[in-house]
């Protein structure tokens, strides 16, 4: 078994975002390499500060919104973001934006939370994906 996770995430949505966070962190925890590639929206939402409003979630389950966002407060859940940094304290993960979009959206590295650490082509990312597993969100 492959001791490598490559997920994408080009949705800015909590729910993927979160769902990308708690599979990076478990992954983290046992052990493997995680690889996290942010290309579209999912780079908009590494934007500085972008989490603190964001409350977005996906078209099909945007009715329950309101009951997430509220389950999530009440129960003290920590961000996606939060949830990425504890990854990364636990282990070997790193985030990584598309170049293409970065340029696409006129960003640079320094607009992005501190958490991305570098921008990178997508063929970089597949070379490095090779046999492991790969999620996208």
């Amino acid at each position: 078994m492959s001791n490598k996770v490559s997920i994408v995430l080009f949705s800015g949505t909590v729910d993927k975002l979160m769902a990308g966070a708690i599979l990076a962190t478990g992954a983290a925890a046992m052990g493997k390499d995680v690889s996290i590639f942010l290309t579209m929206w999912g780079v908009m939402a590494f934007r500085k500060d972008d989490w603190k409003t964001n409350a977005r979630i996906s078209k099909d389950f945007e009715d329950h919104a309101p009951a997430m966002m509220h389950a999530m407060a009440e129960k003290k859940v920590p961000s996606w973001l939060d949830n990425l940094k504890s990854a990364q304290e636990i282990g070997n993960v790193k985030i990584v934006a598309c170049g293409m979009t970065m340029d696409l959206f006129e960003l640079k590295l320094g607009d992005l939370e501190p958490i991305v650490t570098d921008v990178d082509g997508v063929a970089s990312f597949w070379s490095q994906v090779e046999d492991g597993t790969a999620l996208f969100l």
